[in-house]
């Protein structure tokens, strides 16, 4: 659940919703590639949050 949270925030900023190119000044470097890529970086964020809570509230072997 984390590793799949951690792709998800990183593949949702680097690959959809940052636009790489030149000038970075552009109106069309402003906008993410993918309308909704936020959405999907916040859901990643969530998955990432939702993994600590899991591990802390679901019973199971604890290491020593």
């Amino acid at each position: 659940m984390l590793a799949i949270g951690a792709v998800l925030v990183v593949v949702s900023f680097f690959f959809l919703a940052t636009p790489w190119g030149f000038p970075p000044t552009g109106v069309e470097h402003s906008d993410p590639r993918l309308p909704f890529a936020p959405l999907l970086f916040i859901i990643g964020g969530v998955l990432m949050w939702l993994a600590a809570v899991a591990f802390e509230v679901l019973p199971g072997k604890r290491p020593a």
